[in-house]
């Protein structure tokens, strides 16, 4: 085993049935498993998230803070 399976986690996730039927979907179409599918999904959504940090840093401007209730 690699070095990069050793440092991966392994979480529990609940999902709902037709959820699972869209990433299996999605899966299949991207020759992925489902479990490499989520793990790209999230890969892709970590990536958007740090560019719009450098977006929002270049304009000066601050990510709204969340306000607790």
């Amino acid at each position: 085993m690699g070095n990069k399976e050793k440092d991966k986690k392994q979480i529990l996730l609940r999902i709902s049935a037709s959820l699972w039927q869209e990433l299996a979907a999605w899966a299949e179409d991207d020759f992925r498993s489902i479990n490499g599918q989520i793990e790209y999904l999230l890969s892709e959504c970590v990536k958007q998230r740090k560019k719009g940090k450098k977006n929002l840093s270049s304009q000066n401007l601050e990510p709204r803070s969340q306000e607790s209730g």
